[in-house]
C-alpha cells in the first residue's frame, strides 16, 4: 500500500489520531495477552472460554505409549488380509488339510474384535488379544485362535 494512503498520513496534525481525546491510547491498559483471565477479564473467559482454567483427570507419570499399543481389526476385515492369490486358492480347492494362517502382528494389528461374519472356511488366527465373540465366531467357522505374546 502506498504511504500516502496510510492512516498515519491522514492523521497528521490531528492530536489524538483517532484514538479519542479523553481515554488516550496507551500501551497495554488491560495487560498483555491473557492477563486478568481470573480477575478483570473474568466475564470474557467465563463466557467464551469455559473450562480454560483448572485441571481434569489424573496424571500419568512417564507414560510410554507402546504399553498401550493395541490396534484392532474386526472379523469382517480379517479375510481381506489373506493375499488375493491365496484366497482364490483356498476357495477353489476343497482340500481341508491346508488352511490359511493369518498372523496379525506383522500386519500391524494386535486384537481381533467380533464385528461382521467370516466365510465358512477354517482359518488360523494368531493375535495377542481376541474378544470372546470373535473367538466364538472363528471356532464356529472351524478355525483356530492362537494367542501370541
Amino acid at each position: 500500500m502506498p504511504t500516502h494512503l496510510s492512516k498515519t498520513r491522514k492523521h497528521r496534525g490531528h492530536v489524538s489520531a483517532g484514538k479519542g481525546r479523553v481515554g488516550k491510547h496507551r500501551k497495554h491498559p488491560g495487560g498483555r495477552g491473557l492477563a486478568g483471565g481470573q480477575h478483570h477479564h473474568r466475564t470474557n473467559m467465563d463466557k467464551y472460554h469455559p473450562g480454560y482454567f483448572g485441571k481434569v483427570g489424573m496424571r500419568y507419570f512417564h507414560k510410554q505409549q507402546n504399553h498401550f499399543w493395541k490396534p484392532v481389526v474386526n472379523l469382517d476385515k480379517l479375510w481381506s488380509l489373506v493375499p488375493a492369490e491365496k484366497r482364490e486358492e483356498y476357495l477353489q480347492s476343497k482340500n481341508t488339510d491346508t488352511v490359511p494362517v493369518i498372523d496379525l502382528l506383522p500386519l500391524g494389528y494386535s486384537k481381533v474384535l467380533g464385528k461382521g461374519r467370516l466365510p465358512n472356511i477354517p482359518i488360523v488366527v494368531r493375535a495377542r488379544w481376541v474378544s470372546k465373540l470373535a473367538e466364538k465366531k472363528i471356532t464356529e467357522a472351524g478355525g483356530v485362535v492362537e494367542l501370541v505374546a
